[in-house]
């Protein structure tokens, strides 16, 4: 047991979770919250909140975003697929589907690292 927590502060090999971060582009900042391939998504708050039916307006709850998704997706999918979008928010097909990679990275990093089991 000892030796576990002494192999935590020594070892210099990055744990899974970092390696995650580190390949989908994810950090986390205590007053901007998370960035993801540059992008502070917080900036993304109306947009977040519009397609979550005003359930979010923050990235930083990642269990509540894990839970709304599928209606984000939805909305999303059904915006793209009318190709009508919302000209206030900025809405156009190459940022809703990379809002769509940036929930599925969130997700993912919620599902295999953060999420009871």
């Amino acid at each position: 047991m000892l030796n576990k927590l002494a192999g935590l502060f020594t070892s210099s090999k990055p744990s899974p979770e970092q390696l995650f971060l580190k390949e989908n582009n994810i950090q986390f900042n205590q007053e901007q919250g998370y960035i993801v391939d540059g992008i502070i998504l917080n900036e993304w708050s109306e947009r977040l909140s519009y397609f979550s039916n005003r359930k979010l307006d923050t990235f930083d709850d990642l269990k509540a975003l894990y839970f709304a998704a599928i209606i984000i997706n939805e909305k999303i999918d059904l915006e793209i697929a009318n190709q009508r979008f919302v000209t206030r928010l900025g809405n156009n097909e190459k940022n809703l589907l990379q809002l769509k990679q940036v929930i599925k990275k969130l997700n993912d990093y919620y599902r295999n690292f953060k999420r009871e089991k």
